[in-house]
């Protein structure tokens, strides 16, 4: 299984933003696929996760409202959009898949590499 993120950027506060992940492997049945980020000195937090099968989503309260989770089964990808963002949303931003159910860190399979969102005021 490989993960590669991308649509990272520098934006102003306010301004939308659009992550995608393209993922590749065998199958994604049964597999969620989920985004989390980490800021500078920070831990790597959880932000939204996706059941790539039954499209139910679910999302960290923080982001809850702003950020949309979504996937294209026909072209393997995952999606963050990012809405009204703040300065406080920059960070280095992760997809990851789990063939499992949690939303730690430790309870994810794969990792791609990080793409970064910077925000300015």
């Amino acid at each position: 299984v490989q993960l590669q993120a991308s649509g990272g950027g520098l934006v102003q506060a306010g301004d939308s933003l659009r992550l995608s992940c393209a993922a590749s492997g065998p199958t994604f049945s049964g597999w969620q696929m989920a985004w989390f980020r980490q800021a500078p000195g920070k831990e790597r937090e959880f932000l939204a996760k996706i059941f790539y099968t039954s499209g139910r989503t679910y999302y960290e309260d923080s982001v809850k409202g702003r950020f949309t989770i979504s996937r294209d089964k026909e072209k393997n990808t995952v999606i963050l959009l990012m809405n009204e963002l703040k300065p406080e949303d920059t960070a280095v931003y992760y997809c990851a898949a789990a063939d499992s159910t949690g939303v730690l860190v430790r309870d994810m399979d794969y990792w791609g590499k990080g793409t970064q969102v910077t925000v300015s005021s």
